[in-house]
């Protein structure tokens, strides 16, 4: 029994033994095999991006209104797509806190009246201090300052337009509480004016100037392309979108064929150059329209995974910006197989 025993443990341990051995050996041969690749020569140049956004189409005059104070919004009697006409009203606040408050300050004004005048005979009859006097003048001077402003807040209640046009954006409703100046519509004039607002990225915006030409496409005329050109740059992040923009000028477009909202699409060609090395799209093996990482070769025996900055990926090519600037050749063939360390062999 302790035979059969010892001669299965030793069975056991034998086996066991021969299984690490044969993994071991595995493992050399992977971490010694040899991944063929091709490698191409690259050189940073001056390139100019196409940049390819979209839009809805608009007028050149659009502006933000909003309430001159703060408040609850009672009612926005327009919608977005209304025709609207120069001092038509628009919107206005709930009345009952303003009227309730000034109610109390011609309360103040009146008191403040009384206590003026009684302090005066007082005065004159030498009861009274001039400074007592003065006093009551003071308090009746700043009742009648309160109730002044509390009649101009409720005047400014209210939105009217300003010139004839339509709303473009409805941005608040009713019963919404607002602050001074918050956006509640966005509306423009009754021209044909009509330009293209695209939004977009930080990095695209700061590449294109003013004068920049560019083609449209409009769904209404799929088949045509437009002539356009950057009319405007924002200033700043547009506060409703959170997002820059410019405005294209279009040219040849139907006027028929434009209406307030419609979609189009830009392709802006930058006059502003950017250095940057152009890529075959198949060197990165992962990353975004930001970054990305590729495989190189130093000493044309082991690849290295290095991590760069893209700039704008089109036609099957990618703009790198940053990460390459020490490289002279990166691996575009085999990279699919390769991590880093890997051994390869250069096919010329």
């Amino acid at each position: 029994m302790n035979l059969i025993k010892y001669l299965f443990s030793s069975f056991v341990l034998i086996f066991f033994l021969s299984a690490c051995a044969k993994k071991q050996v595995e493992e050399t041969n992977m971490a010694t095999d040899v991944i063929p690749v091709k490698i191409i020569q690259i050189n940073q140049e001056a390139v100019g991006q196409s940049i390819h956004a979209s839009g809805v189409f608009t007028t050149e005059d659009e502006t933000y209104l909003g309430f001159k104070i703060g408040g609850i919004i009672q009612n926005i009697m327009v919608k977005e797509g209304d025709a609207i006409k120069a001092g038509q009203l628009l919107a206005t606040l709930n009345l009952t806190e303003i009227k309730s408050q000034v109610q109390q300050a011609q309360i103040g004004v009146e008191k403040a009246e009384r206590d003026f005048k009684r302090a005066g005979n007082l005065y004159k009859d030498s009861v009274a201090t001039l400074e007592q006097f003065q006093n009551s003048k003071t308090a009746l001077d700043m009742a009648r300052q309160q109730i002044s402003v509390l009649k101009f807040n409720q005047n400014y209640a209210e939105i009217r337009a300003l010139k004839s046009g339509y709303v473009l954006k409805k941005l608040a409703n009713d019963g919404q509480v607002v602050g001074p100046g918050t956006p509640i519509l966005m509306v423009n004039g009754a021209t044909n004016n009509w330009v293209l607002k695209v939004g977009l990225s930080d990095q695209d915006w700061a590449s294109v100037s003013i004068g920049d030409q560019a083609t449209v496409t409009i769904d209404t005329e799929k088949d045509q392309n437009f002539s356009a050109t950057i009319r405007a740059k924002s200033e700043g992040v547009d506060p409703i979108t959170g997002t820059l923009w410019v405005t294209l000028k279009t040219n040849g477009i139907p006027a028929k064929k434009i209406a307030l909202g419609i979609f189009g699409k830009a392709n802006i060609q930058p006059k502003k150059k950017t250095n940057a090395w152009v890529i075959p799209f198949d060197a990165v093996v992962e990353g975004n329209e930001n970054e990305g990482f590729i495989f190189i070769t130093k000493d044309e025996k082991t690849a290295e995974k290095i991590r760069v900055k893209i700039s704008g990926i089109a036609h099957g090519k990618v703009y790198v910006t940053q990460g390459l600037e020490d490289v002279k050749g990166i691996i575009t063939s085999g990279n699919a197989y390769l991590n880093a360390g890997s051994a390869i062999k250069i096919i010329r």
